[in-house]
């Protein structure tokens, strides 16, 4: 049995996969241009979500489709639960949406460039529903493929729990 796999295809949620791994300049205005297959795989939102990854000095990109995933969970929780509203303030304050322009360029706010380190060029890591974006410094380029780290994601990542 073929599958035929195009570059635009997507999921039934409508969202692609998100791979591969890219390094672009940001431009005199500090804007980065999304890879267009990677705009396709987003399917061509007019915006995205930045927040700051929590664990490391790097922004994750959501789609407006993946960010709807993320909150389902806390829309299932009380409204006015204390705990739960001091986080999203902490979320809501730390993160940005942002418009994509005609050419697929996003401009980031200073304070979330600073964060991450960003001056003058970003790699950008898809990581499957995300795009992680990352300093050149804090994210060097891998050489060869790491196989037990390789290994250990499949196992956690396609092994059947059931």
């Amino acid at each position: 049995m073929s599958l035929d796999v195009k570059e635009n295809d997507v999921t039934a949620d409508g969202l692609g996969f998100l791979i591969g791994r890219f390094e672009h300049a940001l431009d005199p205005k500090k804007r980065i241009t999304v890879p267009s297959l990677w705009r396709s795989q987003l399917g061509s939102p007019d915006s995205l979500y930045i927040l700051p990854n929590p664990h490391a000095f790097s922004l994750t990109l959501l789609s407006p489709k993946e960010m709807a995933l993320w909150m389902e969970g806390v829309r299932k929780r009380a409204p006015f639960d204390r705990e739960l509203g001091r986080s999203l303030k902490v979320l809501g304050e730390s993160s940005e949406q942002v418009m994509l322009d005609v050419q697929g360029r996003i401009r980031i706010r200073d304070r979330l460039l600073a964060f991450a380190g960003l001056t003058e060029r970003v790699v950008m890591v898809g990581e499957c529903n995300r795009i992680e974006l990352w300093s050149p410094e804090r994210c060097p380029e891998e050489k060869e493929i790491p196989q037990m780290a390789l290994a250990d994601a499949y196992s956690r990542l396609f092994v059947d729990r059931t």
